[in-house]
Parts: C-alpha cells; structure tokens; sequence
C-alpha cells in the first residue's frame, strides 16, 4: 500500500512541473488560459506534499505498531 502513495505522490509533482512548463509557454499569447495552469500547478504541487506528509505519518504509525 505505501509504495502505491509513493507513486501517486509524485505523479501529482509531474502535474505540477508540466503544469508550470505551460505556463512559461503561454504566458504571452494567452494570458487567461496560463492563469488556469497557475492554479494547476499550485494545486498539485499542494497535494504532492501533502500526500508525502500523510504517507511518511503512515509510515511512522506501522512502525510504531509492530510488536
């Protein structure tokens, strides 16, 4: 289960990265439509830390747990 946080969390850092690579594209042809991969990349780039917190808590709590 944790390995497929792993991934999950890093396909949201892919998100991101493309997410801001349009934006230096189309900063000046079209300007409105950059403004909706600002948010994008801001979202995914949120979600890519929260989920690496939430997964490394997980990981603290099995280990906590084992006898």
């Amino acid at each position: 289960m944790i390995k497929i946080l792993k991934y999950t969390e890093y396909i949201y850092l892919a998100i991101g990265l493309i997410s801001i690579y349009e934006v230096s594209q189309l900063w000046g042809p079209d300007r409105n439509r950059s403004y909706l991969f600002i948010f994008f990349a801001v979202v995914s780039l949120g979600m890519f830390l929260f989920r690496r917190n939430y997964r490394k808590k997980f990981e603290q709590r099995q280990k906590s747990d084992k006898p």
